[in-house]
């Protein structure tokens, strides 16, 4: 007879500072909403708001692309939301630098 191979697969754990990192992924991309809508509403009046909400979106940004890459060095967990959180800051990141270096 065949000899038989048992498989077990081991559920693992999504790396906490991914998770994070995801997060504010998503929190920069709603501030950038935030943001347009806010300068639409005002009629592009008082831009620092706009400018101000930006400034602390690109800031979470570069905070979440960070944790991400922390986040790889967490044991025994998977790193898909590592990946997908480093990759969606480290994009949001180079669009926010691109709308700043655009407005200089």
């Amino acid at each position: 007879m065949a000899k038989r191979y048992r498989y077990s697969i081991i559920k693992r754990k999504e790396a906490a500072k991914g998770k994070l990192s995801v997060g504010m992924a998503a929190a920069s991309l709603i501030l950038f909403a935030a943001a347009v809508l806010t300068t639409f509403g005002l009629n592009g009046r008082y831009g620092f708001i706009a400018g101000g909400i930006c400034l602390f979106a690109s800031l979470l940004s570069v905070y979440g692309f960070i944790m991400g890459l922390l986040s790889f060095s967490e044991e025994k967990r998977m790193h898909r939301t590592s990946t997908v959180g480093s990759l969606l800051n480290g994009v949001i990141l180079v669009g926010w630098l691109g709308f700043f270096l655009m407005g200089v």
